[in-house]
């Protein structure tokens, strides 16, 4: 029954339409994506590569929701001086850069499937991963990282930074977008190194139950063949301590 219900909420997940603002999974992360979701143990509920962003949030808003800003820049690649300084002329409120890392949210069949998901990414380098459990007893496996970078730019419209500033931000952003790429190649090995020798292990064993009546009849073999040997060998031993004695004898007579 529990296997059914998961496997319900995996249909269901993966057969409803993207609602991101892209639409699609990102190109970056589309292969570990598609791994995750062809095992039977998990499959992914959202994603992001990572992306480097400049957005517009309400003046009068401390706290910057999605639904109270507007999108002046966004790539999931390095960027450009010139894309920010293009986007800040579009600003009319608070103008914030951001960088955020890859991030990935894992829906798992059991506690020990998160669990083994989560220590990917840990050793992977993703050091703010965790694990949740819901109500109904959804386990998500989310795999998240601390290099976050965020800095306002411009208040109710006006640039509060000169180019120097922007020229500075952006390669630190740039920075930490390489490094994050790199740590989603180490996710990817780890991922790998983790799920595929689980399923090569079954194939093995099952191979292995199949000839258990063969290994054993031929270590028997080999063992009767060890022994033989020796036998033969104490008794060539014999025989030629008789040769000696006999000849021995012969002499003293």
């Amino acid at each position: 029954m529990e296997g059914d219900t998961f496997q319900q909420w995996k249909n269901q997940c993966l057969n409803k339409s993207d609602f991101s603002k892209k639409g699609s999974v990102d190109e970056d992360i589309s292969h570990i994506v598609s791994f995750i979701n062809s095992h039977e143990k998990y499959f992914t509920t959202s994603s992001c590569s990572g992306r480097i962003m400049l957005f517009d949030g309400v003046s009068d808003c401390p706290d910057v929701q999605k639904q109270n800003c507007s999108w002046l820049f966004v790539t999931h690649h390095k960027c450009q001086r010139e894309d920010v300084v293009t986007g800040l002329a579009k600003s009319v409120g608070e103008a914030t850069f951001k960088f955020e890392p890859f991030v990935l949210h894992v829906q798992c069949k059991h506690l020990a499937d998160a669990q083994l998901l989560h220590k990917v990414a840990i050793d992977s380098g993703f050091r703010n991963s965790g694990i949740t459990v819901g109500k109904k007893g959804k386990i998500i496996m989310a795999v998240r990282s601390t290099h976050c970078l965020e800095v306002p730019l411009s208040h109710r419209g006006t640039v509060l930074v000169n180019d120097e500033y922007l020229d500075f931000l952006v390669g630190v952003a740039n920075q930490k977008m390489e490094e994050n790429l790199k740590r989603i190649e180490r996710f990817d090995e780890c991922l790998l190194a983790a799920l595929q020798p689980q399923e090569e292990k079954c194939s093995l064993q099952e191979d292995m139950d199949k000839k258990p009546v063969y290994r054993r009849r031929r270590k028997r073999i080999q063992d009767s063949s060890e022994t033989d040997c020796n036998s033969q060998s104490v008794n060539e031993q014999n025989e030629n301590n008789q040769e000696e004695t006999d000849w021995n004898l012969t002499l003293l007579s």
